[in-house]
């Protein structure tokens, strides 16, 4: 599949043809830069505005294969004049975000451009600089039109980034199905809320099952994380930036697949086991669970019983949860929740 590029390696691309325009009256196009691992990518430039006190430069997103929400973006970068000495400084345009929360690798109140982004291209500035002869003090401003919106579509609003998208990239690059964007968005999740002082945190498989959790403890949206199939993401994470207790909460199908020790719950990548399933209940009840469709066909089978498959599917989840978490000290236990949003299945709560 065909990999792509993160905001990250695009803003530095505007940046560095922006800062070279500002220069030299000219803007490169394509414009090579250098990303992490060695790797020289040339982009083509999708907008360019020159007057006597700024550049602007803009690329297309291009997120390769990668279902991206940012993919078709237009990312843009304006450089100016910064005050003598100063070096390179950032700000946050229209539909960057701006950081709110503790616990994120930059500080309250900074524009969200992430720390590898930062300095992508605050080195692509002094090559610029050192060729033509300037100081390369200058103002980076990044914006993306329609940020705002796109950035309700991902964890910013929860992670307290507001107005907008974050800049990221730890490689400049994107691969396909890695969701390594999600899993990070995870991985700070946690941070915000340890920094916010949170003692209990819940990871959800989706919209009901957080819904549930943080109606039966009362939690706050911070607390929440909005782990999709990463059960693995939040775990490992917490194992090694721990809290006193964990919830993790999804449908049955899902929590069985925890249960039988998957940590990637995703239907490409792990199956329900009806053997296990079948398993954990009696005869003649076993058989018929073999021979099941679906997860939730045997679900309705043991309820038709009144057989608590649920609890049993939860206890299993949570073993194997605490077995991944330990040696940290997190108390963790395990919801199971119907499609309709009732608790089927409960173990440590």
């Amino acid at each position: 599949m065909r990999y792509g590029w993160t905001t990250g390696a695009c803003a530095t691309a505007a940046t560095t043809a922006a800062y070279t325009a500002l220069l030299t009256g000219e803007f490169p196009d394509p414009v090579e830069v250098r990303l992490p691992q060695g790797r020289r990518p040339a982009f083509a430039l999708a907008t360019e505005r020159l007057d006597v006190e700024s550049a602007t430069a803009g690329v297309i997103k291009d997120a390769g294969d990668d279902p991206d929400v940012t993919h078709g973006a237009l990312i843009l970068s304006t450089v100016s004049r910064g005050a003598p000495g100063s070096g390179v400084s950032f700000r946050a345009g229209a539909g960057v975000g701006t950081v709110t929360l503790p616990g994120l690798p930059l500080a309250v109140g900074e524009p969200a451009i992430n720390p590898v982004p930062r300095r992508l291209m605050t080195e692509a500035v002094r090559r610029v600089a050192a060729a033509h002869g300037d100081p390369g003090d200058v103002v980076v401003e990044i914006s993306v039109p329609g940020g705002e919106e796109l950035a309700r579509r991902t964890w910013n609003p929860r992670l307290g980034i507001v107005g907008g998208l974050s800049i990221l990239g730890t490689t400049g690059v994107v691969v396909p199905y890695s969701c390594s964007a999600w899993i990070d968005s995870i991985r700070r999740g946690v941070d915000v809320a340890r920094a916010l002082g949170h003692q209990h945190l819940a990871g959800a498989t989706g919209s009901t099952s957080e819904r549930v959790v943080a109606q039966r403890y009362g939690l706050p949206e911070t607390a929440l994380l909005d782990m999709g199939d990463f059960a693995g993401a939040v775990l490992k994470y917490v194992k090694r930036h721990p809290v006193p207790r964990l919830t993790i909460a999804g449908g049955f199908a899902k929590m069985s697949k925890l249960a039988a020790g998957h940590l990637d719950l995703h239907s490409n990548r792990s199956q329900v086991d009806l053997g296990l399933l079948a398993g954990l209940a009696p005869e003649p009840l076993a058989g018929r669970i073999r021979a099941a469709n679906t997860a939730l066909h045997a679900l309705q089978l043991s309820q038709a019983e009144g057989f608590p498959i649920g609890d049993l599917v939860a206890d299993r989840a949570r073993e194997f949860a605490a077995s991944v978490l330990a040696p940290a000290p997190v108390a963790v236990d395990v919801l199971v929740i119907d499609r309709a949003g009732t608790v089927v299945g409960v173990s440590g709560a």
